[in-house]
């Protein structure tokens, strides 16, 4: 090992600070920075860019994305229109904004500032009226939220007694009282609503696709 290297036609992993070996010679190694490293492995200078491209591999979807000319499925669709708006800018001629880093800079101020949808669509709208003619802004929350969904992981909503008595999870997913307090799981059906409305609702974020 010390003299042949690690490994034949191993993969330097230069996104966590590996840096390049070159094949030992008379006991030395040649060493090149890890910022030349991390430079030729990732010349894209667009952090956007980069966070489509980071949330496509932690999805375990880079497989699917197509190589020979066929068409794409919807998955694959949407994340090469996520790219597109990386690239594209928020008007003709702007500079300091593309589509996606402005959907995603309002959505960080909605989230730190808790607006509610109705808020958020206020602010959009202003914003639209003193933006450039024929801006690419997202016209309100559905449709930003609807752009942002391949960069999510996800999450499954969970039935809850109000009280926290328990979770209608598993064994107990299909019960509609609570076994501790009583309490009914659904809110009673008012004027002509069909659907059973829960009290209460665990959103689970399965830690295993995070990590």
């Amino acid at each position: 090992m010390m003299h042949k290297g690690f490994m034949e036609n191993y993969q330097c992993w230069y996104a966590h600070g590996e840096v390049f070996v070159s094949k030992r010679r008379m006991g030395k190694a040649v060493v090149r920075s890890t910022s030349s490293a991390s430079n030729m492995a990732n010349d894209n200078t667009n952090p956007y860019r980069n966070m489509v491209m980071d949330a496509r591999m932690n999805k375990g979807n880079v497989s699917q994305c197509p190589i020979v000319e066929e068409e794409p499925n919807a998955d694959a669709a949407r994340f090469f229109d996520l790219l597109k708006d990386s690239d594209e800018p928020l008007w003709d001629g702007c500079t300091n904004h593309n589509k996606l880093s402005a959907v995603t800079q309002v959505f960080t101020i909605k989230s730190d500032h808790r607006l509610s949808e109705t808020g958020y669509d206020k602010i959009i709208e202003w914003a639209r009226s003193i933006l450039p003619e024929g801006n690419r802004l997202k016209e309100n929350f559905c449709a930003a939220k609807y752009m942002m969904k391949p960069l999510g992981l996800g999450y499954q909503k969970i039935g809850m007694c109000p009280n926290f008595c328990m979770l209608y999870y598993l064994e107990n997913a299909e019960m509609t009282k609570c076994m501790t307090c009583k309490h009914s799981r659904y809110k009673p059906r008012t004027g002509r609503r069909k659907t059973l409305v829960a009290y209460k609702k665990l959103r689970y974020f399965p830690i295993t696709p995070r990590l």
